[in-house]
């Protein structure tokens, strides 16, 4: 049988602090979840390579290096309310709520939300099964909105989610020439700023509309 606790300790220290990931709490939180239990059941012994796992459907859980970089730009902090579009599994929410954020998981996928709900059972996370781009608005307003996997339009929706002082995170753009964004909402008005190059595999329903061309 595999020894995880082996592979998410050789996951970190040769794949995510290779990548300038040094806060200690994102850390600790990748090295405390098991990612073993939010991939299929063939897969478990694949779960940590560096590489994103594929649900079908078009759907996939982020490689390791590339989401912990994301949840450090994100900095989410104890007692923050976090909402997470499109959880998947449920292993991003797991990595927020090891944090210590008050989660709010949404996704429209019905098994890949059922799925979450009973691996997350206890933990505190919230699973809402819905449109991605309705958000939670129940729960709002957040301190943090992460997007689990990239857009390229953000829903006016989930952005009036964001409260005041809080902010939006997620990867704009599909393809390795993405961009890792962040969005503040401060006296109202949301300003927003480029952070790095994170390669985005777009969520469903947030694609531009095809523009029109003669």
């Amino acid at each position: 049988m595999a020894d995880f606790a082996i592979q998410r300790r050789t996951m970190v220290d040769n794949q995510i602090r290779t990548v300038d990931v040094t806060d200690h709490g994102v850390l600790a939180a990748f090295l405390t979840v098991g990612r073993e239990s939010f991939v299929p059941a063939a897969l478990e012994d694949l779960a940590y390579l560096d590489r994103p796992v594929d649900f079908g459907g078009g759907r996939r859980m982020m490689q390791p290096a590339q989401l912990a970089k994301l949840v450090q730009l994100a900095a989410p902090r104890a007692g923050e309310k976090a909402l997470l579009i499109g959880g998947a599994s449920g292993y991003t929410a797991a990595i927020l709520a090891d944090i210590g954020a008050k989660v709010t998981m949404v996704e429209e996928n019905p098994d890949l939300a059922a799925r979450a709900a009973a691996t997350l059972a206890g933990s505190g996370v919230e699973v809402v099964a819905g449109p991605l781009a309705a958000g939670a608005p129940a729960g709002a307003p957040y301190d943090l909105v992460l997007f689990d996997g990239a857009i390229e339009e953000m829903p006016e929706a989930v952005l009036a989610q964001v409260g005041e002082g809080g902010r939006a995170v997620f990867v704009q753009g599909a393809g390795n020439s993405a961009l890792a964004m962040v969005s503040v909402r401060s006296s109202g008005r949301i300003s927003s700023r480029a952070a790095f190059n994170l390669p985005g595999h777009l969520l469903p329903g947030f694609a531009k509309p095809a523009a029109f061309a003669l």
